[in-house]
Parts: structure tokens; C-alpha cells; sequence
């Protein structure tokens, strides 16, 4: 008889840094063998922690990553994800937009920053993680639908 080992998802929020010049803030991953989608273009964020709700993981892990604390109502929420990994858990991930952030000036603790435009942002989307091109492609879509 085999065994089916079911690993728990992993609960995640993240954003996206909408800067006060219009250009996004997203995260390079740092290039460590061993680590979760190393080197490529993600979003910063991170896992829940035991009774966090999304919106207080997003505004702790934002401010360990970039050392700015936002006020709850500058998250805008654009996706809640939920991926099946086969019989092996899956990710469960809050995503949110912050807006006016002052990316020249933020210093980034982790990972290194990557900025860039809207206008690059499709030209990016085979470099991001997979969750970070999904939420990239609603965030393009969304803009769209509002210009629209």
C-alpha cells in the first residue's frame, strides 16, 4: 500500500508597489541554490503566520522587506488565489495593490529591487514566479478594464 502524503497549503500575501511616479516596485529574488523560484522577478509578500488575517501578513511582511508600514486602507485587494498541486497541497495567496509608494526611497532587506513601468511589465512575465505572473496579468487587465 503507498502512502499519500498531503502537505497543508501555503498561505501567502503579497503586492504590488504602485510608485508615486507611476512606476512598480517588485522584488528580484535573491539567487540562493536551494530557494523557491531563485533569481527570478516576484512580489513582495510572504507567508501567513498562526492568526494573521492576509491584509496583516501584507502590511508585516512590507514592512520587514521594505521597511514601510501602510495603513490598512492603502491595500487595495485585486485576487485571492488558490493553486492545487496534484495531491501535494497548493498555495492559497491574498494579492493587493498599494498605491503612491515612495520607491525612491524605499530600502529593500530582502531580495534586491526591480523596478520598472507598465508599458515592460508583459515583457517581464516569463522572468516572474508563477504566482507573481498571474497577479501581473490581472493587475495589466484591470488597469484595461478601468481605462476602458
Amino acid at each position: 500500500m503507498t502512502a499519500v502524503i498531503r502537505e497543508p497549503y501555503r498561505e501567502v500575501a503579497a503586492a504590488i508597489l504602485v510608485g508615486t511616479c507611476g512606476r512598480l516596485l517588485l522584488q528580484r529574488r535573491d539567487d540562493i541554490p536551494g530557494l523557491l523560484y531563485a533569481g527570478q522577478i516576484g512580489l513582495f509578500g510572504g507567508h501567513r503566520e498562526d492568526g494573521e488575517t492576509p491584509l496583516d501578513c501584507v502590511r508585516r511582511e512590507l514592512e520587514e522587506e521594505t521597511g514601510l508600514l501602510f495603513a490598512e486602507e492603502r491595500f487595495t485587494r485585486l485576487v485571492e488565489l488558490r493553486a492545487n498541486y496534484g495531491g501535494s497541497g497548493g498555495l492559497m495567496g491574498s494579492y493587493f495593490i498599494v498605491d503612491g509608494v515612495p520607491i525612491d526611497d524605499v530600502v529593500v532587506t530582502e531580495g534586491s529591487p526591480f523596478v520598472t513601468t507598465v508599458a515592460e511589465l508583459p515583457s517581464l512575465l516569463s522572468r516572474m514566479t508563477p504566482s507573481a505572473c498571474y497577479v501581473a496579468r490581472l493587475y495589466l487587465e484591470a488597469r484595461r478594464t478601468d481605462a476602458g
